[in-house]
């Protein structure tokens, strides 16, 4: 058995195209997860016109997710930060205080894509932030960084559930430390800059944290836990996130570069970080806030 989901922004679901899709399908009753963006319907089985449809409803501003029924909602919850928990890059933030905005978010850009080695691109960004005050960290926090819509709500109900959070960054810990705090994640790796008298000294602590770095998080938690792959909720948008998207039992590319769409089957591009929960099954009525 299986579950359709579709989700849109707040009012932008139709009930009309809801009951379309399902008469098309051959889908159970749909249930309203939330009035005008969210609903779901039971099918028998994966419709080979899957993604034909999910294309068209792109086009209505409209995301469509097809799962397996049983073990929809997950024990844990693995999350990317930049550009995924919160909505900036990071390191693009710290590049425009030091005067190499445009510079670092090619890069930046580049390598999310996968155009680019992770580690080698890192470190080349990194290198250009050499000489810039600490401080300019906690000043980037306060001012420059907002945390993606729906986080807080994704990250309450999940833990209400019981579920495990996990923060995995390629980016810093001296931000993941503080977003992890804000929004109540278990824990939380990412990588180190390095600093000496008061100044970043272009360089990071080695070995780097990349692709493969969040396929050993993903990894070493179930372990620790005792849960399976297959109970985790991984969620990310750039190429360095495509090794832990695959091994997850769910893994979502949400508003993620177009080489990481293409190698996922479950791709969130309208909806907000509640649309994780959505696709678990959970109503609005069931949000923790």
């Amino acid at each position: 058995m299986f579950t359709a989901t579709l989700i849109s922004r707040p009012g932008g679901l139709d009930p009309a195209l809801v009951d379309s899709l399902r008469n098309a399908w051959g889908g159970g009753d749909a249930v309203w997860l939330s009035a005008d963006e969210a609903a779901e319907f039971p099918l028998p089985r994966r419709p080979d016109t899957f993604w034909t449809v999910w294309q068209d409803l792109q086009a209505l501003s409209v995301d469509l997710i097809l799962q397996p029924t049983a073990g929809r909602a997950k024990k844990m919850l693995l999350a990317d930060m930049d550009s995924t928990i919160i909505q900036q890059e990071c390191i693009d933030e710290l590049a425009e205080e030091a005067g190499v905005g445009a510079q670092v978010r090619d890069i930046t850009a580049r390598a999310m894509n996968g155009e680019l080695d992770f580690e080698a691109a890192l470190t080349e960004r990194v290198g250009l932030l050499k000489g810039l005050p600490e401080s300019v960290i906690r000043q980037v926090l306060d001012t420059r960084i907002s945390l993606m819509p729906g986080g807080p709500a994704l990250l309450a109900t999940m833990k209400a559930g019981g579920a495990h959070t996990a923060l995995v960054s390629g980016g810093f810990t001296a931000f993941t430390a503080a977003i992890a705090e804000s929004l109540g994640f278990d824990e939380h790796r990412a990588n180190t800059l390095l600093v000496a008298q008061g100044l970043l000294s272009g360089e990071v602590l080695r070995p780097i944290l990349g692709r493969q770095a969040k396929v050993a998080a993903l990894e070493d938690i179930t372990t620790r836990l005792g849960i399976a792959e297959t109970e985790v909720l991984a969620v990310g948008d750039g190429a360095n996130d495509l090794g832990m998207l695959g091994r997850a039992g769910t893994g979502v590319a949400l508003h993620a570069k177009p080489s990481v769409q293409g190698r996922c089957g479950v791709r969130v591009n309208h909806g907000d970080l509640t649309a994780l929960l959505y696709l678990q099954g959970y109503a609005k009525s069931d949000f923790v806030t």
